[in-house]
């Protein structure tokens, strides 16, 4: 048994085995997407490779190109770690057949993983990831050869066969994220942190080329360290993970705090409340907030991206959530003259929900601001123009989520993972899950991916499996009418409490179920 392609790529634990990250099974993957690449593209058609500073990263990126090389395709790296956006952006600007990116995004220190794009930038879906199974399933067959050392990268003309190292790659994604996003006439200060991870110095750079230079970072977590010792996980979800953002913003009294996880490709912002005491946004708050300002005040470089529907109309911008994220943006993009779209989970949905794409956001802090710079999520453009709000001289970021409050009404969440014994199947449980809810309030499957919905006055909830751990996801969300009172937020606080219990309650008792049958 070797690793399971997925719609993005691979993710595992390192380690030795079949089933895990290792040299062996990164050249497996390679060797799938190479001859994917040799049966729809010319031969001499160029491929991204890149990874970010985790442990194997290096040298998992010396495999790939090897054998990416070895297969008539040209090979471009930028010789030294980097954040997923210049990958995805690279292939863009590069005119590239496809990415690769070594990196394990917000996973512990003990995993990694290779992500897939395809032409354009984005990443891949089906019958791509398909594709590319069969070929790993047949690789492993018949077994692959593992370099043995650096691919020996050349430095001029790209010819097949070969691997260059560019590092303007880097240059070129920095260019073109400050070319498209406006200079704040009162840049914030900022409080940074990267989490141990390559987005540090970047995001620097990046917010440097829009006149935002008063910027300090954790010091602790400013350099790249693949064990990430100062969190229990580099993942900025977690309020651990900031606890040392929020007290370094207090302390130099910023006016923006901006955590990026590892591998930059996500972005968490905060803000401090009337009392000076500061708190980190969920992604719903984040995503509300843009997608106001940003259909209000379109960027410079704001655009369209691949994969568009035939029959859009050109002439709306679109903004897309995902199935799980706030019910917001639906009353919200389309007050302000947008066409709002719903997709399943994950960006290589979002980022192909219509022309001209004007942003997309995942609750799980992650943004598509620039999509024809980088047509999937990307922190470090997201924390940019995040800043370039802030210093624009309009209301501030607590004076906007209150005037949406006002408007659409508040929307209060709790997302919650329910944990699976070993061995269980999730679908089963889904299946006890629909008839159990059904006293609850009105259920329906999720159309296009495993799921249930449930509805009831003022609430809704989504349940959903995790498609890498034993677990279901939770989505329970409660509303008040527009410009509520303190008793309508009490008592949409009190429906998402009644919602959330009963969810959870239901799905306690269809595990049990299942260890009766």
């Amino acid at each position: 048994m070797t690793l399971t392609f997925g719609t993005a790529g691979v993710r595992a634990a390192l380690g030795p085995g079949p089933d895990e990250m290792n040299d062996r099974t990164v050249a497996l993957v390679a060797t799938a997407v190479a001859r994917h690449l040799r049966e729809h593209e010319p031969s001499g058609s160029t491929v991204i490779v890149g990874g970010d500073a985790r442990h194997g990263s290096a040298r998992f990126v010396d495999v790939a190109a090897a054998v990416l090389a070895a297969h008539d395709l040209v090979v471009v790296v930028p010789g030294s770690p980097v954040a997923t956006p210049v990958v995805s952006a690279a292939v863009r600007a590069r005119g590239a057949v496809a990415g690769l990116m070594v990196t394990a995004s917000h996973n512990p220190a003990g995993d990694n993983g290779v992500k897939v794009y395809g032409r354009g930038g984005a990443q891949i879906v089906p019958p791509t990831d398909a594709r590319i199974e069969r070929h790993l399933r047949a690789a492993a067959r018949e077994g692959v050869t593992v370099p043995t050392a650096s691919p020996g990268p050349v430095r001029t003309d790209p010819t097949p066969g070969s691997v260059r190292v560019d590092p303007t790659l880097v240059d070129d994604y920095v260019d073109s994220v400050v070319a498209a996003l406006p200079r704040p006439g009162r840049p914030p200060r900022v409080a940074l942190t990267p989490v141990h991870g390559v987005g540090g110095d970047l995001c620097v750079r990046v917010l440097a080329g829009i006149g935002v230079d008063d910027v300090t970072m954790v010091r602790e977590q400013a350099e790249p360290d693949p064990d990430f010792p100062t969190v229990a996980s580099p993942n900025p979800e977690r309020p651990d993970t900031t606890a040392r953002l929020l007290e370094l913003a207090a302390r130099i009294d910023a006016d923006v705090a901006i955590a990026l996880d590892p591998d930059a490709d996500r972005c968490a912002v905060g803000l401090a409340g009337p009392d000076g005491r500061w708190r980190m946004l969920d992604g719903d708050e984040t995503g509300a907030v843009l997608a106001d300002h940003l259909l209000r005040e379109p960027l410079p470089g704001a655009g369209g991206g691949p994969g568009a529907h035939a029959d859009a109309d050109e002439r709306v911008p679109v903004v897309a959530s995902t199935i799980v994220s706030s019910r917001l943006p639906s009353l919200l993009v389309p007050a302000r003259g947008g066409r709002h779209v719903e997709t399943l989970t994950g960006f290589k949905w979002l980022v192909r929900a219509g022309e001209p794409l004007r942003y997309a956001y995942e609750e799980a802090i992650g943004h598509c601001v620039l999509p024809d710079v980088v047509i999937d999520k990307d922190g470090i453009a997201a924390a940019a123009a995040w800043c370039a709000m802030a210093g624009s001289g309009g209301p501030s970021v607590a004076a906007r989520l209150d005037a949406l409050s006002g408007e659409f009404g508040a929307h209060v969440r709790r997302n919650v993972p329910l944990p699976l014994a070993a061995g269980t199947d999730p679908g089963a449980v889904l299946d006890r899950l629909g008839a159990l809810l059904a006293t609850v309030g009105t259920v329906r499957a999720l159309d296009g991916t495993a799921g249930l919905r449930v509805d009831v006055d003022g609430a809704r909830a989504v349940v959903r499996p995790s498609g890498t751990e034993p677990l279901l996801k939770t989505y329970v969300e409660a509303w008040s009418p527009p410009a509520p009172s303190p008793a309508d937020r009490d008592d949409a606080e009190r429906r998402l409490a009644m919602l959330g219990e009963a969810v959870a309650d239901a799905v306690a008792e269809a595990v049990a179920r299942r260890d009766v049958d």
